[in-house]
């Protein structure tokens, strides 16, 4: 009932029949109504306000997304399949001159806990294109090799183990005067691979020769490494003398230690890439920790500026509240207004600083992506953004409006209409 249509002398009589059954003069409607007025009587402060949560907010999400994607990408890189993860690079300390025997597989597959083995014979090699040849390292590997030692390919695709196909390196294409792009796709080249003779002490070698014509399958655009290509064990029907190493697949996360302590027993050296996973998330949860700090940092500085502007706006509507109690509004209500509108701040400041970090984060991945390809590299996203995160930026944003607006309220519903007066 709009209060306006009472009678002055029924007026208090029905106020005070509500408080007797519990009732509040200020519904949510009025509430959230009263609230806005903020923006006509303060608007300069208010937006200010407004703004300087958003800041805080959006510096928060920039750079922990930014923590977050760097993470991400990192990760990535090392642990290409969930498979690299349990897998173990198996070899003889290089200073041992020792090579794995087909003996030491038989040994190593016999190992509690192993589920999957590739061995890996790496030998000179001879490749030959349409006008140029080149010597490389010929990695003799199974197809699973992909899939258990995390290797991608930038173009093309791995091939199978019927396959009369090839996996190659860029520096091992420019060899043979080809470029590392989708052309050289399919192509085809000759290759033949020198095997030693079994004689360790012995420098002669037995050429090994590849009698049809083989295609490219895949590119690895590895500028840092010797020329080497992956080629399948099919392909050769010899079988190699020996290998350098192999890759062990663990049953599954928890035997990987103790697989580990078997394999080093027996006198090998081990390479886990979930050593280097582990050691990168801790790095990189640091990392993420410190940004965050920064961005907390600049939160808590609008934090702040919030509470001062909900305790001048408490001490500029003394009177006001002094009126509304006269009226016949009760502590609960005056006490609900202050925070309904610092609430209102808050979500406002919370879903505006969304905006500014994800827009911010997209500008700048944008001239990121922009330089990375004039340069000749690839696009990457910098910063991810879980749903679950944002879900908590805009609680906690709501939250720092209650509590930025609790003190004021509570020392507005403890002011009598008197007190109002006198200070007023």
């Amino acid at each position: 009932m709009d209060p306006e249509k009472i009678e002055p002398e029924n007026y208090f009589t029905i106020e005070k029949e509500k408080l007797n059954k519990g009732q509040h003069h200020l519904t949510i409607k009025d509430l959230f109504r009263l609230s806005l007025r903020v923006f006509k009587t303060n608007p300069t402060r208010t937006i200010l306000t407004i703004m300087g949560i958003s800041l805080g907010v959006g510096t928060v999400l920039f750079l922990i997304s930014l923590g977050y994607g760097l993470q991400y990408i990192l990760i990535g890189k090392l642990a290409a399949t969930e498979d690299s993860l349990v897998t173990l690079d198996t070899y003889y300390p290089s200073e041992s001159s020792l090579n794995i025997t087909y003996d030491d597989i038989e040994k190593i597959s016999k190992l509690d806990g192993v589920a999957e083995m590739n061995p890996v014979a790496e030998f000179t090699g001879e490749i030959t294109g349409d006008d140029y040849s080149g010597f490389v390292i010929v990695k003799i590997v199974d197809d699973s090799y992909f899939r258990l030692s995390g290797t991608s390919l930038d173009i093309g695709s791995v091939f199978k183990e019927s396959e009369k196909k090839i996996v190659i390196s860029g520096t091992a294409l420019s060899l043979i005067s080809m470029d590392a792009n989708e052309s050289a796709i399919n192509k085809n080249i000759k290759l033949r691979v020198f095997y030693p003779n079994g004689n360790e002490n012995n420098l002669e070698t037995q050429i090994i020769e590849i009698p049809e014509n083989i295609s490219i399958s895949g590119i690895i655009k590895e500028e840092y490494q010797q020329p080497f290509i992956l080629i399948p064990s099919s392909l050769i029907n010899q079988k190699p003398p020996y290998y350098q190493r192999v890759l062990v697949k663990a049953e599954d996360v928890n035997t990987v230690e103790p697989l580990r302590d078997k394999l080093v027993d027996m006198g090998f050296l081990i390479s886990a890439r979930i050593d280097l996973v582990n050691q990168t998330k801790r790095i990189m949860s640091i990392i993420t920790i410190i940004l965050g700090v920064f961005g907390i940092t600049a939160l808590v500085v609008s934090a702040i500026g919030m509470f001062n502007t909900m305790i001048i706006g408490f001490l500029e509507r003394i009177f006001e509240v002094g009126i509304m109690k006269a009226v016949g509004a009760t502590s609960r209500d005056i006490r609900n207004l202050f925070l309904t509108e610092s609430l209102l701040i808050g979500i406002l400041g919370g879903g505006i600083g969304i905006l500014i970090g994800v827009g911010a984060g997209d500008i700048f991945n944008l001239g990121l992506n922009i330089l990375a390809k004039s340069l000749g590299g690839k696009s990457i996203d910098l910063f991810i953004r879980p749903w679950w995160f944002l879900a908590l930026i805009m609680g906690v944003s709501s939250l720092i409006g209650i509590f930025s607006g609790f003190w004021p309220a509570r020392k507005a519903s403890m002011l009598s209409p008197r007190e109002a007066f006198t200070k007023k």
